[in-house]
């Protein structure tokens, strides 16, 4: 069942409407989703679907030739052209006589095996395709490449694509559909153990237990999640050992740049370097504190990946016991530390909430904050601030996912965090996985709001 994307699937279907050329660029992380996508797209459309192979050129010359003529003449030849500019030309002459669409899936394995297939396809494009009712289609897994090789300046395709779609993890909201069997809080760690990758969230039952979902696809040896991100790290990167040193460091809570450093015994600007590439790839975040312009020296590094937040932390460093058939016994660890491990993923599910329900302002930006309180003279931190365009309007937020009532005491020492800002307009939203006990109800009014995890995306 194809669930989501109603926006991007909508995007390629105007754009087919529109009887002109038309070039996109669709990009993401692996299982993201981006191959479904487009297979939606193309469904009950004359198309040449061809994927890149990490091979030779001969060998995709030949994959790609039996994709052109399967489509082309109906029938499965098994002729290969002499090269790519005498498959365009086929292509070239179809087109001229009806809708056509190409898509090339991981393009970025074509183009290593072909260096010369974006110069060709850029000639193509000015020289006979613009003129036609083409509709091509460059997908990829690699998004720096993508964003550098593809839509770069410097490629020879930049300023011919007509539109293009970065795939990112699905939103709570809609990873929930996935599994609506379940009850909201299996549903909100499902999300949060998956990432809200469409291939992850596709492996878990339904009408299953998420303590029976955890131990099948991350304590089982012989499910893929089990090496799941070890396994993209060799397929993305050259030096694979070095960024699983680095994913390894800031799962263990090294969040600076000094602190990675002196974990995985690298230099300052190699570690920066990796670290650049690794947010590239969406699997780690540089953060700033919301509120502050000029942070360079605050920014932190985050997991940005759930699913690799909860392999590093639960399944990296039991992975013998694992492959001793001692799951079970693993996930007596895990269980006790999933509300911890869930305090990050549910700020993400209330970032989420804030952006889609009525505020008292329009909200600019929300996010976490950390920094010096002048006032207590100590490091703090808050979960969620969302601030309005001028500065003066601000929403401080507390998030908990506790299996305990939030006590009226909290309400107390956000509400003295939060004196630390000149806001005019303060607010202050608190959200609990397990409601709020009687003396936090009554304080709540119409700058203090409580939001129980149940009230939440009904």
């Amino acid at each position: 069942m194809f669930i989501g994307r109603e926006n991007e699937l909508k995007t390629l279907n105007d754009h087919y409407g529109s009887e002109n050329f038309e070039f996109f660029c669709i990009y993401g992380r692996r299982r993201v989703g981006k191959t479904e996508l487009i297979r939606a797209f193309i469904k009950d459309k004359a198309a040449i679907f061809f994927t890149g192979a990490e091979d030779t050129a001969a060998v995709n010359l030949a994959n790609f030739s039996y994709a052109v003529r399967e489509t082309l003449d109906g029938a499965k030849s098994k002729a290969v052209y002499h090269d790519f500019r005498e498959a365009f030309a086929d292509i070239y002459e179809f087109a001229q006589k009806r809708e056509l669409i190409l898509v090339i899936d991981e393009y970025p394995y074509l183009a290593k095996s072909y260096p010369g297939i974006s110069s060709l396809l850029q000639i193509e494009i000015d020289h006979r395709l613009k003129d036609t009712n083409i509709f091509i289609i460059l997908c990829g897994s690699s998004m720096s490449f993508m964003e550098n090789q593809v839509m770069g300046h410097q490629s020879p395709l930049y300023g011919r694509r007509t539109g293009q779609i970065k795939l990112l993890a699905f939103d709570f909201a809609t990873s929930k559909k996935f599994c609506p069997q379940m009850n909201e809080e299996d549903q909100a760690i499902t999300f949060g153990v998956t990432g809200g990758i469409a291939k992850y969230l596709q492996l878990f039952n339904n009408g299953k237990s998420i303590e029976a979902n955890i131990k099948k696809h991350f304590l089982n040896s012989n499910e893929i999640l089990f090496e799941e991100p070890a396994n993209l790290l060799k397929q993305e990167l050259r030096e694979p050992a070095i960024y699983n040193s680095i994913v390894t460091a800031v799962a263990a809570g090294c969040t600076r740049v000094h602190e990675i450093e002196a974990k995985t015994y690298l230099d300052s600007s190699t570690c920066v370097k990796y670290l650049r590439n690794l947010v590239a790839l969406g699997i780690v975040k540089k953060e700033l504190p919301v509120l502050d312009k000029l942070a360079s020296k605050k920014s932190i590094y985050r997991l940005n990946d759930g699913m690799f937040r909860f392999w590093y932390r639960f399944v990296y460093q039991n992975i013998s016991r694992i492959g001793l058939g001692m799951g079970d016994q693993v996930y007596e660890d895990v269980k006790g530390l999933l509300p911890d491990f869930m305090d990050e993923v549910f700020e993400q599910i209330c970032r989420e909430y804030m952006w889609k329900i009525k505020l008292p302002f329009n909200a600019a930006k929300i996010g976490r904050w950390w920094g010096n309180n002048p006032i207590k003279k100590s490091e703090q931190e808050i979960d969620l601030i969302a601030i309005d365009h001028t500065g003066t309007k601000a929403i401080f937020c507390e998030c908990k996912w506790r299996n305990k009532k939030m006590p009226e005491s909290v309400i107390d020492e956000l509400i003295d965090k939060a004196m630390m800002f000149g806001h005019q307009e303060k607010y202050f939203y608190f959200f609990s996985k397990s409601g709020f006990t009687g003396a936090a109800e009554k304080r709540a009014n119409d700058r203090i709001r409580l939001i129980a995890f149940k009230q939440m995306f009904k």
